[in-house]
C-alpha cells in the first residue's frame, strides 16, 4: 500500500478569462486542488478526491455558468464504471448525482426529467433556478439581447470545470461539470455526459477531463484520443497536444485537457487563449491560466492560506 504518490489536476474552464475573473479563477482552481488532494493525503480514493474537487468548483461562483441545466460525469478508472447526468436543473451539485447513478444504478447516464426523479428519490434537495443563476450570467443574458451582441463571442463561456486524480493504490479517476452552453437549441446534449468526451479513466493507461467547444470534443471522442495516444507511449503532455491538435486542424475546434498517467505524470494543456488550472504532486502546487504560465507553491503555504476556507 502507499505505493503510489498521489496527484491531482483540476481545470476551470477554457476560453476567455476576463481579467476581473482571473485572480477569483486562480484561487477558486486552487482551492479545488488543495480539496481533493486533502481527500487523497487523508487516503481518499481518486474517486472521492475527483468528485471534491468539481464540488468545490460548482459551489464557486466564478465558475458557475449559470444555465438552469447542468451536466455532469464521473468515472472509475479500476473497473471503468461511469455515472451522469444530463439537462439536470435546481440541483447544487450535478457532480453528486452523477456518482450516485454510477453507484446505484445500473445506468451510465440519466437525463432530465429521469435524472430528477431519481434526484428526489435519492433525498437530493431541489434549490431554485434563481439561486443557480449568477448575476454574471444574467448579464452576458442583457448583452445577448442588444441587436449588435455576437452570441457566439458567449458561446465560449462554458462553465465547465473538470478534476483527474491518482490515489496511493494507482487507481484514477475523472469528473467533469457543465453549466451548458448559452443560446443553444433545446434539447441540445453536449460533450461532458459523454464517455469519452468529457472525461475517460483507465488504469491501464490514465484519466483526462476536458473542456472547450463541445461539438468539436464529440467528433474526435478527445478524453478517449488522449488516453489512446498514452496508450502508444506518449506522455500526458504529448498526447493532449497532439489530441488537441488534430481537433483544430480536423474540424477547427479549440479546448483544453488536463491528463495524469498511469505513473502520476500529469497535464495541463489547451488551444483557446487560456485554461485554469492547478494541480498538486510531491506536496508541491502549481497553477495557472496562460500557456506558459506556471506557479509553484508548497501545499502547505497554500493550505494555511486556504484555512478559514475549510
Amino acid at each position: 500500500l502507499g505505493r503510489m504518490k498521489p496527484v491531482i489536476v483540476v481545470h476551470g474552464g477554457a476560453g476567455r478569462i476576463f481579467k476581473e475573473r482571473e485572480e477569483g479563477c486562480r484561487a477558486g482552481v486552487v482551492r479545488a486542488a488543495l480539496r481533493g488532494y486533502v481527500v487523497l493525503k487523508q487516503g481518499g480514493s481518486a474517486v472521492d478526491a475527483v468528485e471534491e474537487a468539481v464540488r468545490s468548483m460548482e459551489d464557486d461562483p466564478h465558475f458557475n455558468a449559470g444555465e438552469v441545466e447542468m451536466d455532469a460525469i464521473i468515472m472509475d478508472g479500476k473497473n471503468l464504471d461511469s455515472g451522469a447526468v444530463s439537462a439536470v436543473k435546481c440541483i447544487a451539485n450535478p457532480i453528486k448525482l452523477a456518482r450516485l447513478v454510477m453507484e446505484k444504478t445500473k445506468h451510465m447516464l440519466l437525463t432530465d426529467h429521469g435524472a430528477q426523479l431519481f434526484a428526489q428519490a435519492m433525498g437530493i434537495p431541489e434549490i431554485p433556478g434563481e439561486k443557480l443563476i449568477t448575476e454574471r450570467s444574467q448579464e452576458r443574458w442583457k448583452k445577448n439581447l442588444e441587436p449588435d451582441s455576437n452570441p457566439e463571442e458567449f458561446q465560449k463561456d462554458l462553465g465547465t470545470v473538470g478534476a483527474v486524480a491518482i490515489d496511493s493504490e494507482g487507481n484514477v479517476a475523472c469528473a467533469t461539470s457543465t453549466g451548458g452552453l448559452s443560446n443553444k437549441l433545446i434539447g441540445r446534449v453536449g460533450d461532458t455526459a459523454c464517455i469519452g468526451s468529457g472525461g475517460y479513466a483507465d488504469n491501464h493507461s490514465g484519466a483526462t477531463s476536458t473542456t472547450g467547444h463541445g461539438e468539436s470534443i464529440m467528433k474526435v471522442v478527445l478524453a478517449r484520443l488522449i488516453l489512446y495516444h498514452m496508450e502508444q507511449g506518449m506522455s500526458p503532455e504529448v498526447a493532449a497536444d497532439t489530441a488537441l491538435d488534430y481537433m483544430k486542424t480536423r474540424v477547427g475546434g479549440l479546448g483544453g485537457v488536463i491528463v495524469v498517467n498511469k505513473a502520476g505524470e500529469w497535464a495541463a494543456r489547451f488551444s483557446t487563449k487560456q485554461m485554469s488550472w492547478a494541480t498538486v504532486k510531491d506536496d508541491n502546487l502549481h497553477y495557472g491560466i496562460y500557456a506558459g504560465e506556471k506557479h509553484i507553491k508548497s501545499v502547505d503555504e497554500a493550505l494555511a492560506s486556504e484555512r478559514e476556507g475549510f
